[in-house]
């Protein structure tokens, strides 16, 4: 008996779940625990397996086509097998009266119509005919049922294309410049990809946003962070990075400057009386903000295990929709890139995020004398109606002199 694929459910607040990739077409072989599919929710994407040996009889759900937790996506049994699930996508119109409507009928062949303003169409296409303006009603299926296909599309399309061809005219000596044709391929945009989209979009459209930079000199951080490394690692298996100090910096510093750990919501400013650090990550797909809850709670050492923990499970595709909500304040560090200053966009509704950029040695003067020093950037971004620009390079001069003072976040 064929053994259902269904959607799963990543995390208790997920509604709808998107087939990323098909690893597997219909007839291919499959083992026990082989990836076939990667589906993907709104920041969270994991490889579905195969939860018996046998063969892919029926794909249910195409890619970047969204169903909700529990739908089944496709079927794995035995070559020949009998399946009666089908997938039909009906387009209907209400139906003002509620009387029965007549069947048209025709011997030389199966109509696709079941009743007027209702056509068994699949998705892709669906959508085909839309993109093109063509009326579904007007096309005849040849798919199970008089299910129209892509292919009866394409068909309509090119049949389309030859009637609206107007009659060649009479030859002039007019020269006319080739246009380059542009191939491109198109992308559906969903999943990860999507939200960040829309986020990042709603984020800049209903926000005042301020970028200021700063540098830092971390010169003696480094050399504590190089002092203390062995203790570290003896007694908490653990080490500590220059973004560990730099996140238990940002922590202690919003501790002192509330406006910066607050929300612009309804027309008022929420001050949150506890500091959840997001702490972005960089996936293959996209980008993923873990969230380190209580995060003025924990001591640098606990902080440093947190931030690791959750980045790990983020790129291993176990981390939860819960465990990446209610962050008050965020931080994104693009220095192993090689950036210096950027401009990072609000993660609404905060109120500020401090983009770090590459440490960089450079000759510095200290009083006469010219010294190599280690220089940090730092880009802070906050939101104008919350507050001004004095008060959030007040906020920017706290994390630099944390970070200047190292040993400060120590005691």
């Amino acid at each position: 008996m064929a053994v259902e694929v269904v959607m799963p459910k990543l995390g208790m607040a997920m509604k709808e779940g998107t087939v990323s990739i098909w690893n597997k077409e219909v007839g291919d072989s499959v083992g026990k625990g082989e990836p076939i599919a990667s589906v993907n929710s709104e920041k969270i994407e994991i490889d579905v397996e195969s939860p018996s040996e046998g063969t892919v009889l029926k794909i249910t759900v195409p890619e970047g086509e969204g169903v909700p937790p529990g739908t089944v996506i496709c079927y794995i049994g035995t070559p020949g097998e009998d399946i009666d699930a089908t997938i039909v996508e009906e387009i209907s119109e209400p139906v003002k009266e509620n009387k029965a409507i007549p069947i048209p009928q025709s011997e030389s062949s199966v109509t696709t119509k079941t009743f007027p303003g209702r056509v068994k169409i699949s998705p892709v296409a669906k959508k085909m005919a839309e993109a093109a303006k063509l009326d579904i009603e007007k096309i005849s299926g040849t798919g199970p049922g008089g299910r129209i296909t892509k292919e009866d599309v394409q068909e309509a399309i090119k049949n389309s294309r030859e009637l609206d061809t107007p009659p060649r005219p009479e030859p002039v000596n007019i020269v006319v410049q080739a246009q380059p044709i542009i191939e491109s391929k198109q992308i559906p945009v969903s999943g990860i990809r999507k939200v960040i989209a829309e986020r990042m979009y709603n984020s800049l459209r209903n926000s005042a946003q301020l970028t200021m930079n700063m540098k830092v000199d971390v010169t003696d951080l480094i050399t504590l962070q190089k002092q203390t490394a062995e203790t570290v690692q003896s007694r908490y298996q653990n080490k500590l990075t220059v973004t560990d100090f730099i996140a238990r910096a940002v922590v202690l510093s919003l501790q002192e400057h509330g406006q910066m750990n607050s929300a612009y919501l309804d027309g008022k400013i929420h001050l949150h009386k506890s500091v959840h650090l997001g702490m972005a990550v960089a996936l293959e797909k996209g980008l993923v903000v873990p969230v380190i809850r209580d995060a003025d709670k924990c001591s640098l050492i606990e902080l440093s295990g947190n931030i690791k923990d959750c980045a790990a499970r983020a790129r291993q595709g176990q981390i939860s929709n819960e465990e990446m909500l209610g962050s008050t304040f965020t931080i994104s560090n693009l220095g192993a890139y090689g950036i210096d200053h950027f401009t990072p966009i609000l993660n609404s509704p905060e109120t500020g995020i401090l983009g770090v950029g590459a440490v960089n040695d450079i000759p510095v003067y200290k009083g006469e004398k010219i010294e190599r020093r280690s220089i940090l950037p730092l880009s802070l971004t906050f939101d104008h109606r919350v507050l001004d620009g004095a008060p959030a390079a007040g906020f920017l001069q706290t994390v630099k002199k944390y970070l200047e003072e190292p040993i400060t976040m120590l005691i």
